[in-house]
């Protein structure tokens, strides 16, 4: 019951190669860190983008070039609907993606996927995989090993660590996200935090089905599955797992272990 392929769909999520389908849904955590390290990451431009350096000026990455701003019209439609767009000498640039000037990008292993809009203030340690039409706002605090699938927001000073969103995951307002997994169309309420270290030394465990389960992780967040929810200024406890279509109320705290699907937590 407590397997990947209970837990998230993954037909579409374009880095899903490393989920084993049988295996426990924390499994992709442990191998997430391997993943990113080999994935074939991009040559960044470093003449415009400097390294952990705040851009002097928006860039504009297309067909695998790195572009100056300059005599081009950004529009800054919804990211997540595809409508960015980078209108270069009368002609759109089809999947252009923008890094506005402020931003701060700090290492070698940075992918950034089509359509994509990173917004000033925002900080992104490497490795960080940031799938198509994703958006990462203003104070985003990526602090290494963020993967992010398509339609994804990063949300307004939000900070996230060694974490998994699927597609259309939504982390939009000031929230902490560490050694997490988003499912598809999961969103976060302002405000939410995912405790991932316990008070007391150990590996994180829970008991399911008068069984008790060591995940055999030291930092472990919440597992939220498919189109869940959270309210907002809620917390979940280390080891938090959320089944399918599942909800946190608002200002709620959820106890480490398993909450079955279409839960209500208050």
């Amino acid at each position: 019951m407590l397997t990947v392929q209970s837990f998230f769909t993954l037909t579409d999520f374009p880095n899903g190669d490393f989920f084993e389908p049988g295996a426990p849904v924390w499994q992709p955590l442990n191998e997430l860190k391997n993943y990113m390290d080999n994935y074939p990451y991009p040559v960044l431009d470093r003449t415009l983008i400097g390294d952990g350096i705040p851009l002097t000026g928006h860039v504009i990455l297309h067909e695998g070039r790195a572009l100056s701003s300059t005599n081009s019209r950004i529009i800054y439609g919804d990211t997540t609907k595809g409508k960015l767009q980078v209108i270069a000498n009368g002609k759109i640039l089809e999947g252009a993606s923008v890094i506005m000037a402020g931003a701060v990008l700090l290492g070698d292993k940075i992918a950034i996927g089509r359509g994509v809009l990173i917004e000033t203030g925002a900080m992104i340690k490497s490795p960080a995989i940031i799938g198509e039409m994703s958006e990462v706002r203003q104070g985003s605090y990526l602090r290494g090993y963020c993967l992010a699938g398509k339609r994804c927001v990063l949300g307004h000073t939000t900070e996230i660590k060694h974490s998994i969103f699927l597609n259309d995951a939504k982390a939009g307002h000031f929230a902490y996200v560490g050694d997490s997994i988003l499912g598809n169309e999961v969103n976060l309420g302002a405000g939410t935090k995912f405790a991932n270290l316990r008070f007391l030394p150990g590996t994180v465990t829970f008991y399911h089905e008068d069984e008790k389960i060591d995940t055999g992780r030291r930092k472990f967040g919440a597992i939220l599955g498919d189109r869940s929810q959270t309210g907002c200024n809620s917390v979940t406890s280390p080891g938090t797992l959320l089944g399918k279509g599942s909800i946190l109320m608002p200002n709620a705290t959820a106890r480490s272990g398993y909450h079955g699907e279409s839960s209500v937590l208050r």
